[in-house]
This record gives C-alpha cells, sequence and structure tokens, in this order.
C-alpha cells in the first residue's frame, strides 16, 4: 500500500532575495523581539544599585565634563544656545547611536550558540537591539525636554517648527545604525580585527560629528566634508529645531538621508547574504 505523503507545516529555505527583508517573517517573531528587548533591559541593570537611574547619570556627567572640557577650556562655540543644553542634546543623540551601532555589530559572533540550535529570522537580533536602545533614548530625551523646559521659560532659547522632524530623525538614526551595524556584524563573521577596530573609529567619528561644536565652528573644506557625515544633518537639525540655533538647511538633512539609505540597503544585502553561512566561518 503506499503510505500517505507527508504535507510539511513549516518550510525553512535560505534561498530568497538579497533585498528581501522578510518583513512578515520577523512580525510572526515579535513576541521574541519583545522577548530580546526585556532581556537586554534587565540585563543591563542586574545586580547593579542605582538600576535604571544609571541612564540619567551616564548623559548628566558626561556634559559636565564637557562643559569644563570643551566649553571652559577650549571654550568651543554653541552658536549662542545655552552650553548645557547644547551638550546634553549632543550626548544623548551620540548615546544612543554609538550603543546601537556597537551592539548591532557584535549579532553575529554573539549570538552565535543562538543561531547554531534554533532557527528564526536573524533581522530579529539587531532590530530588538535598536529598540532596545530607543528606550534609553527615550528616557534621557526626556531628562534633555525638562532642562529645555527651564530655558525655554527663561527665554534663552526659541524653537521652531523643525522640533516636528523628531520622529523622522530619531528614525534616520535607527536605520543608520541599523544598516552600518549590519555591515559590520556581516564581515567580522571572516575579520575579527574589524570588531576591535570598531570602538577606536567609534570615538574618532565622535569629532567628526558636530557632537561638541556647532558645524558654522567649521570652515573651509572640513565644512564641506561635514555635510557628507550623514550625522551632521542629523544633530544640526536636532540643535536648530529645539535651541533655534545652528548652520543647518533641508540639503543637509537631503544628503544625510540619502547616504543613510544608502547604507542601509548595502547593510541590508551584506546581511542576508552572510547570514546564509555565517555558522562555518564564525
Amino acid at each position: 500500500m503506499n503510505e500517505p505523503q507527508q504535507k510539511w507545516t513549516e518550510t525553512i529555505e535560505a534561498d530568497h532575495s538579497l533585498f528581501d527583508l522578510r518583513l512578515k517573517e520577523v512580525w510572526r517573531y515579535k513576541d521574541l523581539i519583545y522577548m530580546f528587548v526585556k532581556r537586554d533591559f534587565i540585563s543591563s541593570f542586574k545586580q547593579t544599585i542605582l538600576g535604571p537611574v544609571w541612564f540619567f547619570i551616564n548623559p548628566i556627567f558626561t556634559t559636565i565634563v564637557y562643559l569644563v572640557v570643551f566649553g571652559q577650556i577650549a571654550k568651543l562655540p554653541t552658536d549662542g544656545a545655552p552650553p548645557i543644553l547644547f551638550y546634553l542634546l549632543g550626548v544623548t543623540l551620540w548615546n544612543y547611536f554609538s550603543g546601537s551601532l556597537t551592539a548591532t555589530s557584535n549579532t553575529f559572533v554573539g549570538n552565535a550558540s543562538i543561531f547554531g540550535k534554533v532557527y528564526f529570522p536573524r533581522l530579529v537580533t539587531p532590530i530588538s537591539i535598536v529598540i532596545s536602545n530607543l528606550m534609553r533614548l527615550g528616557v534621557q530625551i526626556l531628562l534633555f525636554i525638562i532642562v529645555w523646559t527651564y530655558y525655554l521659560a527663561k527665554g534663552e532659547i526659541h524653537p521652531n517648527i523643525w522640533v516636528l522632524a523628531t520622529p523622522l530623525l530619531i528614525i534616520l538614526m535607527v536605520i543608520f545604525a541599523l544598516g552600518v551595524g549590519m555591515i559590520f556584524s556581516s564581515l567580522t563573521t571572516k575579520y575579527k580585527d574589524l570588531g576591535m577596530l570598531l570602538g577606536f573609529g567609534i570615538s574618532l567619528y565622535m569629532y567628526a560629528t558636530p557632537v561638541i561644536y556647532p558645524v558654522s565652528a567649521l570652515v573651509g573644506p572640513f565644512k564641506k566634508l561635514a555635510y557628507y557625515n550623514p550625522l551632521t544633518g542629523i544633530f544640526e537639525c536636532f540643535k536648530y529645531g529645539w535651541l533655534g540655533s545652528g548652520d543647518f538647511s533641508p540639503l543637509m538633512l537631503g544628503i544625510s538621508t540619502a547616504i543613510i539609505l544608502v547604507l542601509f540597503a548595502i547593510g541590508l544585502v551584506i546581511f542576508n547574504k552572510v547570514e546564509k553561512t555565517f555558522m562555518d566561518t564564525v
């Protein structure tokens, strides 16, 4: 007798388009994303005394150091904005980007043991990382808004309509960190030296980004090059919208958006290609 043909309820295939985001499949694993976000949040403050208070301590102390070193000693300009607000905003945004990029770049190497045991869309991991860091960004932005409200009441800042671009700017930072993080996470499966160089590169990149200085302080070719830094348009738009000061133009934000989208597409292609075979090289 012929045995009845089995019908599989789930088929796992590695053959998919390099540009295929597979968002429907990722959405099916939304509970796993939530679990990863919860895990990251809890593990960050496990066995700590102050817990989530560290969300506030980091930007506060970093801002104080910047006020002393770059404001009082180096005397870098802030385009007329209150220095404490200028540095606090820059620190808050930079902490999110650098933290997300560093964690995302470790996707394959850091999670090899999990990936080797159970299947789930690998894109779930970097997405959970940027979401987890968004929670921290939200808390730190709340701190910024409290200080910002004080200076607004004193009439020392003059925000404008570009404040409404805040959600777009955050989305661009998420996409940028995700795209570059996927590139590095894919390349470090074969070239682990890149992981060691990344931390050093991020430190240098901060000084190429208007975190501690405004773009208006740059002159000549340095100012032109700053326009092609994807974070320049984002940071300057934040400062222009919330503080009402800065050398911002829509062209600057347009250049940042175009470069970020290109890098994200490149990162997605490389990530989708490497995830099929990375277990052979990690």
